[in-house]
């Protein structure tokens, strides 16, 4: 089995007659924290639709390990390892925060119809270790004071947390995270970047991070790609990226002395 986690060969997309996104290549080794920028437009969104089942490329492959993904519908890739949380938030909000957790878990709920409408012991055995799973996936964001409470009604910081932690449920090999501190204070950023960290740290999954936000970029990724005008235009090492005087120019706008 090769030890890299996604690979992405020769792959592009078109809309009519527009290439958005053309001739990327990369890979992630597993466990690996991938961080990707660039300007507005320049392709990082598509990439990730592309990346999560919403586009199927138009040119080009992507590998989950050494399983050829393209075309895979979401629900099918999230089923093969791959989570992703969105630039807006997308919580149940009339649901608590524990059964938002929980419902990423269903795949995995190994009960039929039957038991769950006449709540057989097989059911409440399946719910009460869900619960307990959701609850050690809250600690981890210190989300689990807020579990009885409903989504909604969490501080921004917590439910953009919230939106991680329930991707988490669905025992990802690769997250994508995109935009996860838009709209957060500085405070929150920083609370965020640490509990980026700790996947990181106490977990295999790779994690590939679009954000606008420099430091949280530079503080945590390992590896940095830029896209502009939906091609790679610089990819190495986060220090050496950027201060890269083409990428200076193209993501920050000007020149630095």
């Amino acid at each position: 089995m090769t030890e890299n986690l996604l690979t992405v060969k020769n792959v592009g997309i078109s809309f009519g007659g527009l290439k958005a996104v053309n001739d990327i290549n990369f890979t992630m080794k597993k466990g690996e924290l991938l961080g990707l920028i660039g300007p507005n437009g320049a392709g990082k969104t598509t990439l990730f639709n592309m990346l999560s089942g919403v586009y199927t490329p138009t040119e080009g492959e992507i590998f989950l390990e050494d399983k050829k993904i393209n075309g895979l519908r979401p629900d099918k890739l999230s089923k093969e390892g791959i989570a992703r949380t969105f630039q807006n938030i997308r919580l149940f909000d009339n649901l608590t925060v524990l059964d938002n957790v929980k419902l990423a878990m269903n795949q995995y709920m190994d009960y039929g119809v039957l038991t769950g409408m006449f709540r057989l012991p097989k059911y409440w055995s399946e719910e009460k270790s869900a619960s307990k799973k959701a609850r050690e996936i809250l600690e981890i964001f210190d989300l689990e004071k807020y579990f009885r409470a409903f989504a909604g009604s969490l501080p921004y910081g917590a439910q953009r947390k919230l939106e991680i932690a329930r991707a988490m449920a669905t025992r990802p090999k690769l997250l994508l995270l995109d935009e996860p501190a838009a709209g957060m204070n500085d405070t929150e950023t920083k609370d965020l970047m640490e509990s980026i960290k700790m996947i990181r740290d106490k977990t295999n999954i790779g994690i590939l991070l679009i954000e606008h936000d420099m430091n949280l970029v530079l503080g945590i990724s390992e590896e940095l790609i830029v896209l502009n005008h939906g091609e790679i235009l610089a990819k190495g090492k986060p220090s050496d990226v950027i201060n890269n005087q083409e990428v200076i120019r193209a993501y920050l706008g000007s020149e630095r002395n």
